[in-house]
Order: structure tokens, then sequence, then C-alpha cells
């Protein structure tokens, strides 16, 4: 737990994040990296705003492979993946962009170039086929041990194929059509996730189970997900309800927020709170007046600013904002990166913000 006071996650996503198109050209120059999260849109092209996005790469990480969402509709919610094997014991499975990748046996030898779908590999019990890894991949502590490469707009083709991998998974918004070429022309198979809600995620943990022959593992899995989801349900309280904010981009670049579609907007529903901008679709850019007026009476931030402050300290600390619940009470979460990722951590997301609002919460309230 990590609410306003106590020691909170001192690093954020690079990921990931993902942007938009229409956020892209806000911004211009991002470092993506998927994060998760992250169609594969274009990469950062001016370098006067490539550093200013490199010092807050952890931050807008998460709103880049989050924030593609919003201007791609609705994604395919079938949790399992269009795969079938034939005869040969050859693999053919459609990613979630609707590409087809035909490998003659399970990979043995993959990069991961995003957080979530790292997360994924290793859950599934396929870590030693990690050959390669995003820089963002940092969990289980295992990953860590695997050879980083660079992803998104820094992408180093070559040092990727030096790896040899027959696949590489990454998501919509973290390389560009080009290398993505670039790999399918030197043998690799590219495997593109797009998860943007809670079955998304199972859709990619499918896929990447077929991919890898984890096909069980995938299921039981997805299983446990669904247990922990459901099990937190029915433990919300009968008086449950308020309202709630979720802050994916920092007032310093933009205030941005998780919207109706969203994993996030689904773990507040599941949890018995009404997101306050359930009526935007997927990640959107808001105002301060917007959160002024909704009044939120709890707030849940991803981000940080690039200059080490502690997040929650710097929302209860924001001039105008003395009135509003969330920051009256104190009740301001600083999430760890499993909050921002669409992989099975989102499982301990959901722990994670039902302890905030049920127990952490009201032991402040009675203090």
């Amino acid at each position: 737990m990590r609410a306003a006071g106590g020691n909170l996650l001192g690093r954020r996503e690079e990921n990931p994040i993902r942007l938009a198109k229409h956020q892209r050209n806000r911004y211009n120059s991002v470092i993506t990296e998927r994060t998760e999260n992250e169609k594969i849109p274009t990469r950062i092209q001016e370098e006067n705003m490539k550093k200013k996005f490199k010092r807050t790469a952890a931050v807008l990480a998460v709103i880049f492979s989050l924030s593609f969402i919003a201007g791609c509709g609705s994604q395919n919610t079938e949790t399992q993946p269009s795969a079938e094997e034939a005869p040969s014991g050859s693999i053919t499975v459609t990613d979630m962009t609707g590409q087809t990748i035909t490998l003659d046996a399970p990979a043995t030898k993959v990069v991961a170039l995003t957080a979530a779908d790292c997360e994924i590999v290793y859950a599934l019990g396929a870590g030693d086929a990690v050959v390669g890894r995003g820089a963002y991949c940092d969990y289980p502590p295992d990953a860590q041990n695997v050879t980083a490469v660079q992803s998104g707009a820094e992408t180093n083709l070559e040092e990727i194929i030096a790896l040899e991998p027959q696949v590489v998974f990454m998501d919509t918004m973290a390389q560009t059509e080009e290398q993505v070429k670039g790999l399918q022309d030197a043998g690799i198979q590219v495997v593109v996730s797009n998860a943007t809600d809670i079955e998304g995620v199972y859709q990619s943990i499918n896929i990447i189970g077929k991919v890898l022959g984890k096909e069980p593992e995938a299921e039981s899995l997805i299983q446990e997900m669904k247990d922990t989801f459901e099990a937190l349900k029915s433990q919300v309280p009968a008086e449950s309800g308020g309202t709630i904010y979720f802050e994916v981009s920092p007032l310093q670049y933009g205030l941005w927020t998780a919207g109706s579609g969203t994993f996030m907007d689904e773990m507040a529903s599941m949890l018995g709170l009404q997101n306050i901008f359930s009526d935007v679709s997927g990640w959107a850019e808001i105002s301060e007046e917007q959160v002024l007026q909704r009044n939120p009476d709890y707030i849940v931030t991803i981000t940080m600013d690039g200059s080490g402050t502690d997040p929650a300290a710097e929302i209860l600390s924001r001039s105008g904002w003395e009135d509003i619940t969330a920051i009256k009470e104190q009740r301001v979460l600083a999430a760890g990166n499993e909050m921002s990722r669409p992989g099975p951590r989102l499982a301990d997301a959901a722990q994670e913000l039902y302890t905030f609002v049920y127990e952490s919460a009201a032991e402040n309230k009675a203090a």
C-alpha cells in the first residue's frame, strides 16, 4: 500500500505507457516502450522535445501505453486467440492487430519489449525463453538478469536480431511499422498485443500462451485472475460507494485520466466505486476545472513529474484543490506499476485499490 504519507514507489513506467495519434501530435516526441503500454503509431521526431520527455519517460510511458486506446475504437474481446495447430505441429496464431503468425513449433527464444508482455511470459513459467527484454521490463526480479534492449523510439534492430529470437512481443504503440518490417525481414515473427481492458488482458495471455506452448498455464493464470476479482467483489461492503479519479499524467504535463473501456474503470466498478470520468472514452485529456467540479472522494495516481517528488504529496499540496473531498480526507494513493500494466498483476492492483478504499482509508478516518 502506498497512500499519502507512506513509502511510495520511486519509479514509474516508461512504458507502458502509449499515446493515441492525437496525443502523439500533442507531445510530438515521447520515449515510448510500450509500457505498458504501448498501432504501431510512430515514434518521436523533434530532439528539443525529446530531452524533456526523457526526463519523464516513466510517467508518459504509462500514458502512451494506455492512450492509444482513445483513438482505436473497440477491440476484439474474445478471450481465446484465433489459433489452430496443424497436424505437422506448426502453430498459427492471430495477434490482436489481426496479423497471422505461423511457427513450426512453440517458441523457445523470445524478446519481450513491453513490461506487461514480459510479466505474462514469466507468469506462464516460460522465463527461460526470454533472451531479451525492454528496458522497463523489471518484473519479476529475475527478468532484470536478462539482456535489456532499446525499444520504442530508440529501438535498435541489430541489437534485437543479434539475440536470434524466434518471436518478438510488443504492443501497438511501442514500435514503428518500419521497425516491425525490419524484424520480419530478418526472419523474426512479431506478435502484437493491444490489451485495453481486462478481457483484452485475458486475450493477450492466451495468445502468448499459444506461442509458447503454454496453453494450460494460460488458462490457469486467467482463472486465477478471475477468482481474485470475484473474491474482491464479494468482499465489497453493502454500503460501498464513493467516487474516484485516476490520474495517469501529472498536472505539469496536462492532466489525463482513465475513462470507460479501460481496466482502471473496470476495477473501480468491480469495487463499488464510480469513476468520475466514466463519461469519457478510453484515456482522455481533462482539465483541473473538471476534477474540481466533480470532486472525487478518492484519487489514484500512477504518475511522477520527473523531479522525484512524491506524487501523492504533490497532489495533496496543489493550490486550489483544498476543497476536494479526497484532499481533505487524505485519500490519495500513489499506486505501484501493477496498476498501469495490462498483465497478470492487475489482480494485485485490484487488491491494492480495495485495501486503499476499504481498509486504509477507513483506518485514517477512524484515527
